[in-house]
């Protein structure tokens, strides 16, 4: 038996797709709780809408979690004291605590038709009125046999309870109803299922969607009904879209969260972002790390209105975590993001040119772009010069000019960052040019890409040779 002032949270999905940052968030915030209280944290299927069940989805949550670096302590995959911990394989325990409520005559069955049942809440809609069921609970219900859904048999009272997040709430008893508990095909509702798994299995705090919210005076209800303390809630606002006027949903970039660590974001980012969406310590720190995070987190610093995802601050707090990185976890971090001219590259250029980049990436798949011309021959693309602000300004005989004059200087250049540095700002001299307009035409001749670490340095792990024949080819090339 658990220690019952041991702490226990619990992330409860449902198997019906990938997890994007709302669940994500969730899941964290339960883990935060948990670990920073030395306690326990669950992960527990609740797969009793098999028609909304998708294939390969359990995994794919399991792999999500994996992912960020959120660890829980029992699972359906490494079971535990309390285990199963999926649903579907625990009807047995539903259909028992089903049992209490009908020997207490507060569960009965429900000899309706679907169809009976609709007519019921269009008679209601018609009236104007909010449809309840228990206006139309059967005076003398049959047996329960299991071939039809079990009600709960409400008795309609106020409720006041203290959410960790949205403060204390006073429910009305108009909206507590007769709801199912178990439905005909044998498998137990949401409502129900949730509070038997979190009372068998010890969960003290119960952090999940603002959603769930207006269902809180039924929860109430059933707690009651079946003699348990509720646990401590904590209701979470939703996360928004980048404008703040809505949910965010798939279109607005509620991307599957292993998406996000396939297009080169690193975990440690993804849990600091997410950890950041409504919450903050009370500080102007922005960044978190994992064990920061769990030292500072509390769910009485957590927002109570909607959190704006926003993708450039996520952007940028990638960009933050990279460059904390030494070089030896960035290297074993990129191995398959390397552009394919890299594939037979000597390790030891491959690690200079990754130290050069590393100043440079917001994201891990940046590596390509910002290094092929390293290891390949790059096209010269002269409509780059063109639209370029500076450069645009001056016609080409004078880029070619300017070239020209560098690769002279160049050639009797130590092909070191310092000296580089140094004639490069020698020829700013001899030029008259601004930085802006001489180094640019200088590192578009020698990488021909949109974006390129500092000069000198660049030149320096290319080499003379490799340099000075860019700089030939681009003058000739136009």
């Amino acid at each position: 038996m658990n220690d019952p002032n041991k702490v226990r949270t619990r992330f409860a999905p449902s198997p019906t797709g990938y997890l994007h940052v709302g669940g994500i968030r969730t899941a964290l915030f339960a883990f935060l709780v948990a670990r920073q209280a030395g306690g326990a944290f669950v992960l527990r299927f609740e797969d009793t809408d098999k028609s909304r069940e998708v294939v390969g989805s359990a995994e794919h949550l399991i792999a999500s979690l994996n992912a960020i670096g959120i660890e829980y302590d029992e699972g359906p995959d490494i079971g535990g004291p309390y285990a199963p911990y999926i649903q579907s394989q625990r009807l047995d325990h539903y259909k028992q605590w089903a049992q209490k409520l009908i020997d207490a005559g507060r569960a009965y069955a429900d000899p309706y038709t679907p169809e009976e049942v609709q007519q019921f809440r269009e008679q209601a809609q018609t009236n104007k009125q909010p449809f309840l069921y228990r206006n139309h609970r059967p005076e003398n219900p049959p047996a329960w046999d299991g071939s039809t859904p079990l009600r709960f048999k409400s008795e309609p009272k106020s409720y006041t309870y203290h959410d960790e997040v949205m403060g204390d709430t006073t429910t009305s008893p108009d909206v507590v109803d007769d709801f199912i508990l178990i439905k005909s095909d044998g498998y137990p509702t949401y409502n129900f299922a949730h509070i038997v798994d979190d009372a068998e299995m010890q969960i003290t705090h119960v952090i999940r969607g603002q959603e769930f919210i207006s269902s809180m005076p039924n929860y109430l209800a059933l707690y009651e009904a079946l003699g348990l303390e509720h646990p401590i809630f904590a209701h979470m606002p939703h996360i928004l879209n980048e404008q703040g006027n809505k949910k965010l949903g798939k279109r607005d970039g509620a991307k599957d969260v292993l998406d996000y660590i396939r297009d080169g974001y690193l975990p440690e980012t993804m849990m600091s972002f997410i950890a950041t969406l409504g919450w903050n310590d009370g500080t102007e720190q922005e960044v978190f790390t994992r064990d920061e995070l769990i030292a500072k987190f509390s769910l009485d610093r957590v927002q109570r209105s909607g959190a704006r995802f926003d993708e450039k601050r996520l952007l940028w707090m990638n960009g933050q975590f990279i460059r904390q990185l030494s070089l030896e976890d960035l290297e074993n971090r990129v191995r398959n993001f390397w552009p394919n001219s890299a594939a037979t590259a000597d390790e030891d250029y491959k690690r200079q040119v990754l130290t050069l980049a590393q100043d440079r990436l917001k994201t891990l798949a940046d590596l390509p772009v910002l290094t092929d011309y390293f290891f390949a021959e790059p096209t010269p693309d002269w409509s780059m010069i063109d639209n370029n602000k500076q450069l645009s300004k001056i016609d080409r005989s004078r880029h070619i000019e300017l070239l020209q004059v560098a690769t002279t200087v160049l050639e009797s250049t130590d092909f070191t960052t310092e000296k580089l540095q140094e004639t490069l700002n020698n020829l700013l001299e001899t030029t008259g040019e601004k930085p802006g307009t001489l180094f640019s035409l200088i590192r578009f001749a020698i990488t021909w890409a949109p974006f390129s670490p500092a000069l000198p340095e660049t030149m320096a792990v290319l080499g003379r040779e490799k340099t000075l024949e860019r700089l030939r080819v681009a003058i000739t090339s136009d």
